[in-house]
């Protein structure tokens, strides 16, 4: 079994005229940090990239690789909506000194196996850094298939990793069985939290999930468990994220939901999203508020943490 790794898709932390909350953001890496977590994905679909200007997200790149300094892996979000600019952006944040750059391809229309293997072949001959494909079908209207990915790794070796956003597992699965017998060391990642250890279980890598904003200790403890062959142990962590994954369901999009639990935990930040993201009413603070007391409970009396 390869190593299993859990990793953040962090949030990002504004103010309430949606400029950066630098210190929010640094309280935020930090925490993820003494959670133990395996690295930070920095403007994923968690952090709001897709409505954030350039500048903005250039200024984000810089605070946390220079923040974060080396004490885990930083990888950046940097998908734009052509070629270009992607470019600019994966080069700008390769040159600031992140360990990889993870990219999505243009999302809005349903794009053929060509044209999305011609996206990826213009980026990774043009980008000076290790790169990480992102699959999330539900939000860009096509599927990266496992047979393009192994045609573009057997013409870029800096193609590094795969994080699969899709809830049925036969995806990744089949990712992990076309690709790995001739690229063994080829990185592949679950996008949902509740995936992690039928991932590892696969042959894959772990997961990027979005709830260890929140738990960062509890997935932290998932990879370890795994990594020491504890199936107990990996067991009784799954109940907890099993109940954990009923805060996706309080509202949508999730991600206020998640900076609100944060809050709630006693993160120093606020809760403010890019527009048009609304903030949590009474009744869906109420109901985080609530889960996050029974979560607590199960983690209080787990012997697993």
């Amino acid at each position: 079994m390869k190593k299993a790794q859990f990793l953040t898709p962090v949030v990002t932390a504004f103010d309430a005229e949606g400029n950066l909350d630098q210190q929010a953001n640094k309280e935020i890496y930090d925490h993820l940090i003494r959670g133990g977590v395996d690295g930070l994905v920095v403007m994923g679909s968690t952090g709001e990239f897709f409505s954030m200007p350039e500048a903005q997200k250039k200024q984000l790149i810089d605070l946390v690789v220079s923040h974060v300094n080396h004490r885990t892996k930083v990888y950046i979000g940097t998908a734009c909506m052509n070629v270009e600019d992607t470019i600019h952006l994966s080069n700008y944040a390769m040159d600031a000194g992140a360990d990889g750059v993870m990219i999505v391809s243009p999302y809005y229309f349903t794009l053929s196996d060509d044209s999305i293997e011609s996206y990826f072949d213009q980026v990774a001959e043009a980008v000076k850094g290790d790169i990480y494909l992102y699959n999330f079908p539900a939000r860009t209207a096509h599927d990266l298939s496992p047979e393009v990915t192994l045609r573009l790794l057997r013409k870029h070796r800096h193609i590094k990793g795969y994080k699969d956003t899709v809830t049925e597992m036969a995806h990744t699965r089949k990712l992990i069985q076309t690709v790995q017998p001739e690229f063994p060391d080829f990185i592949i990642y679950s996008g949902f939290d509740e995936n992690f250890a039928h991932n590892v279980l696969s042959g894959g890598n772990g997961c990027i999930g979005g709830l260890s904003n929140i738990y960062p200790e509890v997935f932290s403890a998932w990879a370890k468990a795994a990594n020491a062959h504890d199936y107990q142990q990996v067991a009784a962590i799954q109940t907890i994220v099993d109940k954990m994954m009923e805060l996706y369901d309080i509202g949508t999009p999730f991600i206020p939901i998640v900076k609100q639990a944060m809050m709630l935990k006693g993160i120093k930040m606020q809760g403010f999203c890019t527009k048009p993201f609304l903030q949590p009413d009474s009744k869906q603070t109420a109901a985080i508020q609530a889960l996050l007391q029974e979560i607590d409970a199960r983690i209080a009396r787990s012997a697993a943490l």
